[in-house]
């Protein structure tokens, strides 16, 4: 699925309108073009905070539709978010906010991409300057930096909500601590089978802190923790025979306690994914044809707007 990347006409859009016009909005298209009533949902980094309050939202409205949710490096409670709370303050916010309306009411990609590879400087930023401006080394192609390179804008309305009730308030931990659409999130209300997947070395979203949810939600909870960071951590099929993850089957209160009593296991979290899904799935069905269920199609993939460039 691909999200438009905002610009000035888009700048009044808030997290509530990413809610429902996002994911909720989402979760209607699917099953209306799938032709099913429940359906398994993954949210991925921001998408899962987002996510995490849409089941919440749901759950207050008697909505039924989700039957699993996966939060992959997700963020739920932020109380501790490791090194990038040097970079949020009250007086840096303020001038963040400064900036984006100067700006058209949008924080550029770039900005947001700084800020993320400040934090790993030594990898994201040095190596570059020392391998590729002063011993002028071509850059060696690697796929996963150049879907980084691909980066997105923030309206400004939905941004300051994010920074100012997650990283400043940590508002969505507290049960009513925001309200969205007119209802007031209570993630403790979520009861959904959830799988949780975090990264042992990522910069973004620290594994202790996600880890946090397990206390939270009501509905069972995997927890496993990949080995690598925020992305390569994530993208890791079992292909490619990289890496490790941890499980275990009990969710202490302690992110410590549970990594001491965890098991090592070789190889890509999708399996162990793949194994937590299958029984609560249902046959398996062929690839859909896209106009064939209840949507028609719009244009080929990506979309026209995914192709737009700045001015």
């Amino acid at each position: 699925m691909s999200w438009v990347n905002p610009d000035e006409s888009l700048a009044h859009k808030t997290f509530e309108d990413y809610m429902l016009e996002g994911a909720v909005g989402s979760i209607e298209a699917v099953k209306k073009a799938c032709k099913v009533k429940k359906i398994h949902v993954t949210g991925y980094c921001i998408g899962g905070t987002l996510l995490s309050s849409a089941l919440a939202y749901l759950k207050a409205k008697g909505d039924d539709s989700i039957k699993t949710a996966t939060l992959m490096t997700s963020l739920t409670d932020f109380r501790e978010v490791g090194d990038i709370r040097v970079f949020i303050d009250e007086e840096q916010v303020e001038g963040l906010e400064k900036r984006m309306d100067e700006s058209g009411g949008f924080l550029e990609g770039a900005d947001m991409a700084a800020t993320f590879n400040m934090l790993r400087s030594n990898d994201l930023i040095w190596s570059f300057v020392v391998n590729n401006y002063l011993l002028g080394k071509d850059p060696i192609p690697f796929d996963l930096l150049y879907w980084n390179a691909d980066s997105t804008r923030m309206p400004k309305a939905m941004h300051s909500f994010y920074l100012r009730n997650m990283y400043l308030e940590n508002n969505l931990v507290k049960p009513g601590g925001i309200t969205l659409d007119g209802v007031p999130i209570d993630l403790s209300t979520i009861d959904l089978p959830t799988y949780m997947i975090s990264c042992k070395e990522d910069h973004i979203a620290p594994w202790t802190s996600t880890y946090e949810a397990t206390q939270l939600l009501s509905g069972k909870v995997r927890f496993v923790m990949s080995a690598s960071g925020h992305i390569a951590g994530v993208v890791n099929p079992p292909a490619a025979g990289k890496y490790c993850y941890w499980t275990n089957a009990k969710n202490p209160k302690s992110a410590d306690k549970w990594l001491a009593g965890s098991k090592e296991n070789p190889g890509s979290w999708w399996t162990d994914w793949d194994a937590w899904l299958k029984p609560q799935s249902g046959k398996k069905i062929t690839a859909r044809v896209p106009g064939k269920g209840g949507l028609k199609v719009i244009e080929d993939a990506p979309g026209a707007f995914c192709k737009s460039r700045p001015e």
